[in-house]
């Protein structure tokens, strides 16, 4: 029961619920890519992953100084959930919304980014 009580504290948060189905729609992202998509500091994101991976439904691994998160989609007790919510969401604005500006984000190298973030300089894609 522990187990799907953690699930369900991480799903029902709304800012965790958006990165859920960020990761729904990339089959990783960096958390500076979900530091900008969220508009929150690093901490506020760093205790989002925190609660996602105490629940099972994310990983996560490092590369360099980097950190990538991931569904855990090949998680077989989690693929009807991920089915339902893909399903649940589909005609939402509000995720339209997150795509477009993801995928804003995604077309900056996540060096660019993070250099954004300490600065407030934005890339020169945008």
């Amino acid at each position: 029961m522990d187990n799907l009580t953690a699930l369900f504290k991480a799903l029902s948060d709304r800012n965790r619920l958006r990165i859920v189905t960020a990761l729904m729609e990339y089959e990783e992202l960096c958390a500076c890519q979900i530091i900008e998509f969220m508009q929150v500091t690093g901490a506020t994101v760093s205790r989002h992953m925190g609660v996602l991976i105490a629940s099972g439904l994310v990983d996560s691994r490092k590369e360099g100084r980097w950190v990538y998160y991931r569904l855990r989609r090949e998680a077989v007790e989690f693929a009807g959930l991920v089915q339902w919510i893909e399903k649940q969401l589909t005609s939402d604005s509000a995720v339209a919304r997150d795509a477009k500006t993801l995928a804003e984000i995604l077309s900056c190298d996540p060096e660019e980014i993070s250099r954004k973030q300490r600065s407030d300089a934005w890339c020169a894609n945008t």
